[in-house]
């Protein structure tokens, strides 16, 4: 029997990916401090062109293993390739706390400093739009491919953030990890509460996490509204452990530490490549459900060169480029028009069924919800 551990926290925070590392190229370097207290240099363009008519500059800020990922990144790709067919140069910013960056920067009065950002989904816009009273981002106008996006992936009601990828989120679990036979993940969410699973799961925190948040939706899509705190109490008293974010939890369940993670139906993908033992990395869809959530790309509303930004998410829908953006990132195309190459789609799992909370379903709701979360179970 494993010794029950809980998460313990501070309380809710706005959901973000903390993310190390900043790029950018030729400009003015200016020295900021995010809401953590952390200090970061970014290098932008004062203006968003260059002067005398020369190459324009994009600027896109994303999450920073968009761009520098220990194994592939779709940035690097995106980069070259924009900038062999159109006369501009595009500078990644990655500042280690993501959209919360571009918000605080707002809360000051100060321009966001970027064009476009990568990187939205819409727990993330929801955040946004509960942060600030005017506008962060604007409309995505003059896209020639929009019609390409599947429409169960769109999650913006006011169309400023249009979707570039999505992944689905699982669990993975070790079929060795059992003293006889084969450990076999339940195939419910009521499955997880059964006794033979005590202290068997590894997830994160919804209030700290992506995947964490995602799993927690997850829940109340299955247990309801009224059921999801009663749920999560079970799932305490099963010995269910909750770690700060993804790679902590799923480096604990690499080392053995448990046999199941909350993770992406993606990870045989990863698996396959390193030439790792299959059966550590076999995938369950809980109810015969994968929770979706697609990642968008909005402009910001005083982009420097709002054409340049409109160009760059046309180009992010071309079917080559959704491929490789799948490919690199290691998730799914948004488009209807993307090919997967066979050995990839053969390790890239899809639910039977996707399920998905909309924006408008979340708005006024999932601060509530990671609240509750937080003092009932965070901070004991």
């Amino acid at each position: 029997m494993r010794r029950r551990t809980f998460i313990k926290s501070a309380g809710a925070a706005g959901v973000s990916a903390l993310l190390a590392g900043c790029t950018g190229g030729s400009g003015t370097e200016q020295t900021t401090t995010d809401s953590g207290g952390s200090t970061q240099t970014e290098t932008t363009s004062s203006t968003g062109t260059t002067v005398g008519g020369e190459d324009q500059t994009l600027v896109v800020g994303t999450y920073g293993s968009f761009v520098d990922a220990p194994s592939t990144s779709p940035g690097p790709w995106l980069k070259d390739q924009f900038e062999s067919e159109f006369d501009a140069t595009l500078e990644w910013q990655t500042p280690d706390a993501g959209v919360n960056h571009y918000i605080e920067r707002a809360l000051r009065g100060v321009e966001s400093g970027a064009d476009l950002y990568v990187g939205l989904d819409a727990q993330m816009l929801v955040r946004v739009d509960e942060k600030l009273d005017d506008a962060l981002f604007a409309p995505a106008e003059g896209l020639s491919r929009l019609g390409d996006v599947n429409e169960q992936l769109e999650f913006d009601p006011d169309g400023r953030a249009v979707p570039y990828d999505t992944g689905y989120i699982s669990l993975v679990y070790d079929e060795t990890q059992s003293e006889g036979g084969k450990f076999t993940a339940p195939e419910t969410f009521d499955g997880l509460l059964d006794p033979e699973y005590e202290g068997a799961l590894l997830a994160q925190n919804p209030t700290s996490s992506a995947t964490g948040l995602a799993f927690l939706l997850h829940t109340i899509d299955a247990k309801g509204e009224d059921g999801y705190l009663d749920y999560w109490a079970e799932l305490k008293e099963n010995d269910v452990r909750v770690l700060g974010n993804w790679s902590d939890s799923y480096t604990a369940y690499s080392n053995g530490e448990a046999p199941m993670v909350v993770s992406y139906s993606t990870d045989q993908v990863y698996a396959n490549e390193s030439g790792a033992d299959m059966a550590k990395h076999q995938i369950r869809f809980l109810n015969d459900q994968g929770f979706a959530n697609p990642e968008g790309m909005a402009p910001f509303a005083d982009a420097a060169s709002p054409d340049l930004a409109s160009e760059f998410m046309d180009f992010m829908l071309r079917p080559e480029v959704q491929a490789e953006i799948a490919v690199r990132n290691v998730a799914f195309p948004a488009t209807t028009t993307a090919e997967l190459p066979e050995e990839f789609a053969k390790y890239a799992h899809e639910p039977p069924e996707a399920v998905t909370f909309s924006y408008d379903r979340l708005q006024g709701n999932l601060s509530g919800w990671t609240d509750e979360w937080a003092r009932e179970f965070a901070s004991k």
